[in-house]
């Protein structure tokens, strides 16, 4: 789905939560206060609170809203998850991490055929533009689950997936840890705003 598509269909579901049409004042309001969906996704109730027109209902409503089309956009879970490709992690996440404000490192672990087993962890949340995580706790969680190897991602806050030194350098720790312990370390996704990058792929690791 496109991006203008996307804010087509937030502003329908917005219209139907709030029994208003999609280019109602209070809808045109709301996106004029937050123009991305980034932004509308991170809202809080207090901040919704000070657009003329939404009251605390509406306000969770909205909130309520946001986190339904997050959740509706998420890949099914239905059928086993395979990483055979850099693209594959990066749809199982994307959704999830595109509009977070805060950097998360989050790791799939993954079988000897490549199925993810169980659901990815988040093994950091680090400041607006930092994640720090250490190798010890990313392999003792894939230890715990016996995976025969990992693929970690982090997202970008700025939307720009393109790797910093800092990126670069986790990684190589990350794989010569997994080189020792036994467990490989496939990718590093770094999640975007809609795109992603693989340092895999950029041949970084």
């Amino acid at each position: 789905m496109n991006h203008w598509n996307e804010l087509s269909t937030i502003k329908s579901l917005l219209g139907d939560a709030l029994a208003e049409k999609p280019g109602s004042y209070i809808v045109d309001e709301i996106f004029n206060r937050f123009p991305s969906i980034r932004e509308l996704a991170n809202a809080t109730e207090q901040e919704l609170l000070s657009i003329k027109g939404i009251g605390k209902v509406k306000a969770r409503q909205i909130v309520a809203a946001m986190q339904l089309a997050q959740r509706f956009s998420k890949p099914s879970c239905s059928q086993p998850r395979f990483i055979r490709k850099p693209q594959d992690a990066a749809d199982l996440l994307m959704q999830e991490m595109r509009y977070l404000q805060q950097e998360q490192f989050v790791t799939l672990f993954l079988n000897t055929k490549n199925h993810v087993i169980g659901q990815p962890e988040t093994l950091s949340i680090g400041s607006l533009n930092a994640a720090i995580v250490h190798p010890a706790v990313v392999f003792r969680a894939a230890v715990k689950r016996s995976s025969a190897s990992i693929v970690v991602c982090h997202n970008h806050p700025s939307g720009d997936p393109t790797p910093s030194p800092e990126d670069i350098q986790i990684t190589k720790r990350l794989s010569d840890a997994g080189d020792v312990i036994g467990v490989d370390v496939l990718d590093h996704i770094i999640i975007g705003d809609g795109i992603f990058v693989s340092l895999k792929e950029r041949g970084l690791m």
